[in-house]
């Protein structure tokens, strides 16, 4: 019998205006992970929860990831739907991070918002919590979700990171 090994992922890194981000694909050309370099072992606890037995190399991303995301830095930000990606995690998890690349570029939504979207308004702490586990930051856009009070709310890659993200999209946020 022939067994397949642990699936094998590569890590490529870009320079952007907030800091250097890590870029995870497999080898059919997905996006599985991006996240920022002083933030790599949060990066690597989720790709071990959501995919036990893959391993990371040194690679190249695919050239259209590295270039749509160079183009949304640059002030294209339609450009991040060009990026196929792929994740793992629940179906809970999937749900919420399936539902966050509708909130446009330019507007932010609530937790509570977007759990009653789902159709499970009492689980915004759920949807909290799936949101905090995102392994694909800026290109699944976790960044446009906010408290009910309009306020900045954690973020894996740092508030200033988030607050960057959501004005170069042209969100007006309160000082």
């Amino acid at each position: 019998m022939i067994t397949n090994g642990p699936e094998q992922f590569l890590l490529d890194r870009l320079e952007t205006p907030i800091g250097t981000a890590l870029l995870v694909s497999d080898s059919k050309g997905y996006l599985r992970a991006l996240d920022w370099d002083d933030y790599e072992e949060r990066m690597m606890q989720l790709l071990r929860r959501q995919y036990r037995a893959a391993s990371l190399v040194p690679g190249s991303a695919p050239g259209s990831v590295r270039k749509a995301l160079s183009a949304y830095f640059r002030g294209s930000l339609d450009r991040l739907g060009e990026i196929k990606w792929r994740v793992g995690g629940t179906p809970f998890q999937r749900s919420v991070w399936e539902a966050l690349p509708a909130i446009p570029a330019g507007t932010t939504l609530s937790y509570g918002t977007l759990a009653t979207r789902l159709k499970v308004p009492k689980a915004v702490r759920a949807v909290g919590h799936a949101n905090g586990a995102n392994p694909i930051s800026v290109v699944i856009p976790c960044h446009r979700l906010i408290g009910a009070d309009g306020s900045l709310t954690g973020y894996g890659g740092g508030i200033e990171r988030k607050r960057w993200l959501l004005t170069h999209e042209g969100v007006e946020l309160k000082a």
